[in-house]
């Protein structure tokens, strides 16, 4: 499993097709689960024009690992790739990609989703946002569904 931090721009979908092609055999796998986030122009009610993404250098890529490594203990996988962004983030751009292949598709969806979920609440990355006026250090993650969201917020 492929696991990389960036301070450049990537193309997630660029970077899938050509890891697949160079780390996996023509009909190897039956299923690839994939997840890419990308950098939203607003979070917790207010806009956002750009964010700063820290890391621990070293900390991080081992954190990241273990997380990988439970997935292949938890799952059968042919391969994965995760690919994070650091640095500066302009809207739009992809933050991270989570590519998992396997035989079948429930263990590369589930494999996919653990590794994102573990990934955004316990990997330690620290997000400064840019706002209209000023920056904020983001204190906590959403729980990934906008609607579990809003109904915290009422």
């Amino acid at each position: 499993m492929r696991i990389e931090l960036r301070a450049a721009p990537f193309d997630p979908y660029t970077e899938i097709a050509a890891y697949e092609r160079a780390a996996l055999k023509h009909g190897q796998f039956g299923a690839t689960a994939c997840f890419v986030g990308t950098m939203r122009e607003f979070n917790d009610g207010s806009p956002v024009s750009g964010m700063t993404l820290e890391h621990y250098p070293g900390m991080t890529e081992k954190h990241l690992q273990a997380i990988c490594d439970q997935a292949g203990s938890r799952w059968v996988l042919q391969e994965g790739l995760v690919l994070h962004r650091v640095g500066q983030i302009a809207l739009g751009e992809a933050i991270v990609v989570v590519a998992i292949w396997s035989v079948h598709r429930g263990d590369a969806q589930d494999a996919c989703r653990f590794i994102i979920e573990d990934l955004k609440s316990k990997a330690p990355f620290w997000k400064q946002e840019q706002l209209q006026d000023g920056k904020r250090w983001v204190s906590n993650n959403t729980s990934g569904y906008e609607f579990r969201e809003q109904k915290l917020r009422s």
